[in-house]
Formats: C-alpha cells, sequence, structure tokens
C-alpha cells in the first residue's frame, strides 16, 4: 500500500537530511506506530505519504514515495485526497466549516460523494465518535479533545484506504482516547484501512500496533514487531521501561500481559514502601489564591458550577476531568481574564517587600499588567501569546511589560530576572533572531513560560503543557514545574496526561459537568480510579507504586527479574 524508496528529504537552509536513505514498507491493513523524539523527522515522514512533502513544505524529496500505485512527487495532495486521510497536531487549523456536522460532510462535497450517501456516513461518524450531542455545536465553542475528535471524523467520513494520524489523541481524556483508538484499530481489522500513527503518548497506543516506525534521530528509519523495537528504542512507554527494569522476556506491551509477568516482581515488592514521587513539604505553605462558588456559563449552559478551591504555596495541583468537564472554563475564571458568572477570586498580597511586589486582589478587577503579575496562564495553544517576528522581540516585550528591563537586564527598582534570563534557564540556546513559529513545541512552552514568568506570578495555571511533548521534553517541563514551586509559587496543571500527573503533582482534583468531584493527594486520587490510573499503578496493584523510578529504587541492582 506504501512504498518508500530510497527517500531522504532536504529542507532548503539546512545542511543534514531530516529523512535519509529511508527504505520502507506498509501492507494493506497494517497499524503501524511512528515514533521518536521530538524534532527527528515523524511529520515529515507523515508529510510525504501524502504528498504534503515537498508540495506544500518546499525543500527536496529525493527518492520514490507510492501510495496505492501513485507517485507522489508525481499526485499533489489534491489528488491523493480519495486514498489518504490526513489528520494533524492541531484541529482547529484544518476545520473549514462552523459546525460539527458542515464538517463532518465537507471532504465528502470535494469528492463529490451524492448526498443520501453522506448523510449516511455523518451519522455513523457522529455515532462512531460519540460526537451526537455536539452535531449542531459551532466548532470554535468546542472543546480541546472534542475538535479532535471531530478532525478525526471529518476524515473518516471519507472512507480513505489510507489513514494518517499526528498525534491524534493529545487533547483526548483517557476514556475519550481509548474509544477513538477502538474505532481506528476497527476499521484496521474490519475495512483493512492501512493506519500511521504518530503519538508521544506510547502509553495509549502501543498495545494496539501492529509495527513500530522508529526514527532514532539521524535520519534513519528502523521498523519491526513493537517488542523487538522497543528492546532497544531510545523512547519507550511505562510498561516497557518497567519490562526493562525487571528483565522481562518479550516485553509486554498491555497491561493486561504485564500483570501476568509482574507477579515476581509484586511479591518481590511486598513490605518495603515506595519512596515519594516527588520531594514535598512537609505541610503546605500559605493560600496564595482562594476561590469562592465560582461559575461560569456559555449562552445560559453551566461550565463551572460553584467551585471553591484553595491554592498553596509550593503545592503543584493537577485538574483533571473528562473534555468538556469545566477545566479551561475554570482556569481563565481564575486567571480573571474569562467570563465568570458568580463567584470571587482573591489572591494574596507579596509579603516579600521587593520593589514592585504584587498587591494582591481580583485579577478580573485589576489591569491587565497587575493582573499578570498575581496570576500567569499558557493557554493550550502557546503560540496564541506569539505574535512578534523573532524570540527576541517576544522577549523584550515581555520584560517591557512586566517591567523588567529589556536585553537581559533587570529595570532599575527591580529585582525579578528578565525573560532571557527565565528561557536560558528552562531551555538554553534558543537564538534570539529565531521567529518562535520555527521554534519545537517544548521551545514554545519554554518560551511562554518565561515571557508569563517574567511578570513573576504568585499563581501559575498551564493548559494542557504536555501537548506534542515527548517522555523527555516531559521530564524537563517537570523540572521547570518543580523549581516554580520550590520559589513559592503555586502551580495548576490542567491536564489528561496520567503519567505526568503521576510524576508531577502534589495533589488531583476532579472536574465533572462543572463540579469538583474529587480533590486530594495525587496516590489516593489517581490510584482509586481506573481511568486516571498510571501503568504501573495498574500492573503492579493493588501496591502504592505509581512510577517506574519508585520501583527501581526499592530494588537496584536488577533485583526486580528475581
Amino acid at each position: 500500500m506504501i512504498t518508500f524508496d530510497r527517500v531522504s528529504v532536504v529542507y532548503d537552509g539546512t545542511d543534514e537530511p531530516v529523512l535519509r536513505d529511508v527504505n520502507l514498507s506498509v501492507d494493506e491493513g497494517e497499524l503501524c506506530l511512528v515514533v521518536g523524539h521530538t524534532g527527528v523527522g515523524k511529520s515529515t515522514l507523515l508529510g510525504a505519504v501524502n504528498g504534503l512533502v515537498p508540495h506544500f513544505t518546499g525543500g527536496t524529496l529525493y527518492g520514490t514515495v507510492t501510495v496505492d500505485g501513485r507517485d507522489t512527487a508525481d499526485h499533489p495532495p489534491r489528488e491523493l485526497a480519495d486514498v489518504v486521510g490526513v489528520v494533524g497536531q492541531d484541529p482547529l487549523n484544518g476545520f473549514v466549516t462552523d459546525t460539527v456536522e458542515e464538517e463532518l460532510a465537507y471532504a465528502m462535497e470535494q469528492l463529490a460523494i451524492s448526498p443520501t450517501v453522506m448523510r449516511k456516513r455523518v451519522e455513523e461518524t457522529l455515532d462512531l465518535l460519540g460526537l451526537a450531542d455536539l452535531r449542531h455545536r459551532a466548532l470554535h465553542e468546542l472543546s480541546g479533545g472534542q475538535q479532535q475528535r471531530v478532525a478525526i471524523g471529518s476524515v473518516l467520513t471519507a472512507h480513505p484506504r489510507v489513514l494518517v494520524l499526528d498525534e491524534p489523541t493529545s487533547a483526548l481524556d483517557p476514556t475519550a482516547a481509548e474509544e477513538v483508538l477502538a474505532a481506528v484499530t476497527r476499521l484496521v481489522h474490519d475495512l483493512g484501512v492501512t493506519v500511521l500513527l504518530a503519538e508521544h503518548r506510547l502509553e495509549r497506543v502501543v498495545q494496539y500496533a501492529d509495527r513500530v516506525i522508529h526514527l532514532p534521530g539521524n535520519g534513519r528509519v528502523v521498523s519491526g514487531a513493537p517488542s523487538e523495537i522497543f528492546t532497544a528504542s531510545s523512547i519507550a512507554p511505562p510498561i516497557v521501561e518497567l519490562g526493562r527494569a525487571a528483565g522481562w522476556s518479550p516485553l509486554p506491551l498491555s497491561v493486561r500481559d504485564a500483570r501476568r509477568a509482574a507477579r515476581p516482581l509484586r511479591t518481590a515488592l511486598e513490605g518495603a514502601a515506595p519512596p515519594p514521587v516527588r520531594a514535598v513539604p512537609d505541610a503546605p505553605g500559605a493560600t496564595l489564591l482562594g476561590a469562592r462558588g465560582i461559575t461560569v456559563a456559555y449562552r445560559g449552559v453551566p461550565a463551572v458550577r460553584e467551585v471553591d478551591l484553595d491554592l498553596r504555596a509550593g503545592e503543584v495541583t493537577a485538574l483533571m476531568g473528562r473534555n468538556g468537564s469545566g477545566k479551561s472554563s475554570l482556569l481563565w475564571a481564575l486567571q480573571g481574564s474569562g467570563p465568570r458568572a458568580a463567584g470571587t477570586v482573591r489572591v494574596g498580597r507579596d509579603e516579600s517587600g521587593a520593589p514592585g511586589a504584587a498587591k494582591g486582589g481580583d485579577p478580573k478587577k485589576l489591569s491587565a499588567a497587575e493582573a499578570r503579575r498575581l496570576v500567569g496562564l499558557v493557554p493550550q495553544t502557546p503560540t496564541d501569546l506569539l505574535y512578534l517576528e523573532s524570540v527576541k522581540q517576544e522577549l523584550d516585550q515581555a520584560d517591557i511589560e512586566s517591567g523588567t528591563g529589556t536585553g537581559g537586564k533587570a529595570a532599575a527598582g527591580t529585582t525579578g530576572p528578565s525573560a532571557r534570563a527565565i528561557l536560558d534557564r528552562l531551555a538554553p540556546g534558543i537564538d534570539g533572531a529565531t521567529h518562535p513559529r520555527d521554534l519545537s513545541e517544548g521551545q514554545k512552552l519554554a518560551l511562554v513560560l518565561a515571557i508569563q514568568l517574567a511578570a513573576a506570578p504568585r499563581v501559575l495555571l498551564l493548559d494542557e503543557p504536555t501537548r506534542g511533548l515527548d517522555y523527555r521534553a516531559k521530564t524537563q517541563l517537570i523540572a521547570m514545574v518543580d523549581e516554580l514551586a520550590a520559589g513559592g509559587r503555586s502551580v495548576v496543571v490542567s491536564t489528561h496526561d496520567v503519567e505526568f500527573a503521576a510524576r508531577a503533582a502534589d495533589r488531583v482534583v476532579v472536574l465533572a459537568e462543572g463540579d469538583i468531584v474529587a480533590d486530594g493527594p495525587t496516590t489516593e486520587v489517581i490510584v482509586a480510579s481506573p481511568v486516571f490510573a498510571p501503568q504501573v499503578a495498574k500492573i503492579l496493584a493493588p501496591l502504592p507504586y505509581l512510577t517506574v523510578d519508585q520501583v527501581t529504587a526499592v530494588l537496584p541492582g536488577g533485583e526486580a527479574d528475581a
């Protein structure tokens, strides 16, 4: 179905090829998982399948890519649209209509499919992806996860023979991700659709893969069975990391298989208390933000219902819940920029005595500059806050707005570091002349964090910060969050990434239909839920382990395979 014959891709202005002499063959009805660290060429590999590379992206493609007998060099994307369906990382950028139902029908209209067939496929897709209740909703009113499902559905209605998915579950809660992946697997098994899927949250998808295509970062591609590739790959989900630490062979790829292999490991761990995931203070710090009766409604429909929440110094809180539960609405209401139908938010004053220290109050009732000193927010799409032509311009503007000076120096009368100094600590080595849109996802997040932190907010809110980040970048983000908490800030991370929450958060707050339904220490809340429990917790239950690092700390020197 798909053949790469000695394919290399070189972009203009670069010396080294992104892909180098790739030979690859993908059969009909095969689900291939494409893995690799951020920036190694996964999107380039996927883009070459439908001709986006090089027809749209530019650069030079050497060799031949053939899809269902068509050479992509001779067929631009529009001539492959009936064969290849593509869903990109940012669904909102791909929408061309206004409502869910219209978007599902659009691709079929372009392919001149009859109205009766269109109607039938729209209904099937609405049911398949759980979108029936949203059919008449405006796309811009949907949550990020709901938009992701619509984007996938708009491709499925055309019944492509090849489906290319780039981070398809990045904005989905665990249950919605399972539903989407089950639907994709059904297409593979029942209809013979060929799927190429790139995903950083490997713990969600590895069990469904027939084959893994690994990009180690040197332009080459290594292909093989999942258990074979993950034995030595530089990137792997927690279930594989645990299998490596325990010396299991073959490596299990599903929780069911891992639990069977883990019986001796559970026996060896009994009686040993796991070390804490994070070094946390003995007692929480002072309350930095107090919210009472927060209510948010859109056109009379409540999104957040009379929520009370206290955020304390030095604490990292994970805000979790299914798509559409009100997480983003709550964050924007706390920050002051979003709508708030009722309730109050109070941020305590900064008692440090530093010049320009925040005076406290309700961010909604203060000027934008004063509110930024109290509460900073990084939205789901960090690039929404980037609007200038270079990294340096963005950093200088942040310094001006925050009063911390420009050019890397603090302004007179202030003590806070400049945005440049913060960025160099978070992600060193970024050239100031680089356009912000040319940065990797992790670098964009670091830049926006630096811009927000230049104002020295006491409370920092992060909305889905792990989208587009690989495991290595998430580890770096956890280090950033730890540093912020150690400095006395309160950090809230809204996330669907249960593995990240297990490693990063002291406390978990779960929302459902705008209400807080759970609030407590991370270990208690996520282990109690089969939906939010990380892989290690599922494999070793009822033992209270959350991460692979906890296991290796208790059983050093390879004792885990006893």
